[in-house]
């Protein structure tokens, strides 16, 4: 294997090779990418989720403190003192665990609360939580969609999922099971040539996107796609885990911006970024909630959240109740996404807390990586598969407690790089 041009996908599944041999090679490209101070993965830290971590940098023997720009925790509220003591609260009345899965004695009051909070965020009537936000899509669309060739009662094809390019991984494993066409991101011309030539041929269609792209930050035009899915007879699916406590006038997201609440069939999200906690949710029509509470293997079968949940109830609240940290949040990203187009960067078309840095070189990606925390700053490097191969960039996350003097260093620091690298348009 050639590591400089080699990527994790590689290490997949290497024909001839057993599970050992693939992961003894696997091994020797994670200690080259080591050698060259490349790996910016799985760094452990020593403190807290916030703008500033204490982290043990490999092959230090003492932690760094660093600029944090990696976490999803827009809104601060991991960290929120009224949260916390909702968890805390939660812990001492329940314990720490749920012990059963739902349908045997794991549904607990704080559950259904839960259910129905975030089914009223949306101004539905009913929602399901799964375990994480990536279960609540995988799991879903398996349960969902199937993929016989034939339905013998109306001779069409079972079911087709119509899928944007760049939705997350989680939506590409819960398509697996169903038969699966793709279209540009954003391109709403292929999109529209895929729902004809869909139509009249499959049992049930669904249109899967995402409101806030993970990786460019930029936004679906919900409004527009939702016309063509319906138009077409197919539903609309929207994933808009980055948008939640981020976008929309009153922090409901992707949603709320295009008002499509009633445009939407199926929403997807998760309780681990803007809300400072774990878990996923789905939200629709009581009949497919109801449905996937009893058909879908993995909420059925894996044991239930636990009471720490019950600070999700006081997030959800704190999103109408403290604005201002939305208000923090969208200084902070104008601020920095200002900065670095004056430096010269390509920031894409974001128009979320997610602000990418596109190089385009996977090797200049991640030196850039590598030169970005000796300069204290802890960003991502997003190389192939995540993206294109040609497409690299530093992805940063912005939350609502960096301070200037936090982004000011971010700002210095890229500047400072940029004469190394060459990375700007500049």
């Amino acid at each position: 294997m050639d590591f400089e041009k080699a990527s994790f996908k590689d290490y997949e599944n290497i024909e001839g090779w057993d599970i050992y041999a693939t992961a003894l090679e696997f091994e020797k490209y994670l200690d080259y990418l080591r050698s060259k101070g490349h790996l910016n993965y799985r760094i452990e830290s020593l403190t807290r989720v916030g703008p500033e971590m204490n982290l043990m940098l490999p092959g230090d023997d003492h932690p760094s403190w660093m600029v944090c720009l990696v976490s999803n925790d827009y809104l601060g509220f991991s960290q929120h003192r009224r949260i916390k003591d909702a968890v805390i609260k939660g812990a001492e009345m329940f314990g720490t665990g749920s012990g059963a899965s739902p349908a045997i004695g794991g549904h607990f009051v704080y559950h259904k609360q839960l259910e129905n909070k975030i089914a009223g965020f949306y101004k539905k009537k009913d929602a399901i939580l799964y375990t994480t936000g990536y279960t609540a899509n995988s799991a879903t669309l398996q349960c969902l969609l199937h993929k016989d060739d034939k339905d013998r009662n109306n001779n069409k094809r079972n079911d087709l999922a119509i899928v944007d390019m760049n939705v997350h991984a989680s939506v590409y494993e819960g398509v697996l099971t169903t038969n699966v066409k793709t279209f540009l991101h954003n391109d709403l011309e292929m999109l529209e040539q895929v729902l004809k030539n869909a139509r009249d041929k499959y049992r049930t269609k669904m249109v899967i996107i995402d409101g806030v792209y993970s990786q460019d930050g930029d936004i679906a035009p919900i409004d527009q796609i939702a016309d063509l899915a319906h138009r077409y007879g197919a539903l609309l699916v929207v994933d808009d885990a980055h948008g939640i406590g981020v976008l929309g006038k009153t922090g409901r997201g992707v949603i709320e911006m295009y008002d499509a609440y009633e445009k939407v069939d199926i929403i997807t999200g998760t309780f681990s970024k803007a809300l400072g906690n774990i878990g996923g949710y789905v939200v629709a029509r009581p009949e497919i909630i109801t449905y996937l509470k009893y058909q879908s293997k993995q909420h059925l079968f894996s044991t239930t959240a636990t009471p720490a949940i019950m600070g999700i109830l006081k997030a959800i609240d704190l999103v109408d109740e403290e604005p201002q940290w939305k208000d923090r949040l969208w200084e902070n990203i104008n601020y920095l996404k200002t900065g670095l187009i004056g430096l010269g960067f390509d920031v894409g078309a974001t128009a979320s807390a997610v602000i990418p840095v596109k190089v385009g070189d996977i090797h200049k990606t991640l030196e850039a990586g590598k030169l970005l925390l000796k300069r204290g700053v802890y960003t991502n490097p997003i190389m192939y598969p995540a993206v294109s191969k040609k497409n690299a960039r530093i992805r940063m996350n912005v939350m609502a407690t960096h301070t200037q003097v936090h982004l000011d260093k971010v700002l210095n620091s890229f500047g400072e790089i940029d004469r190394q690298l060459h990375i700007s348009n500049k």
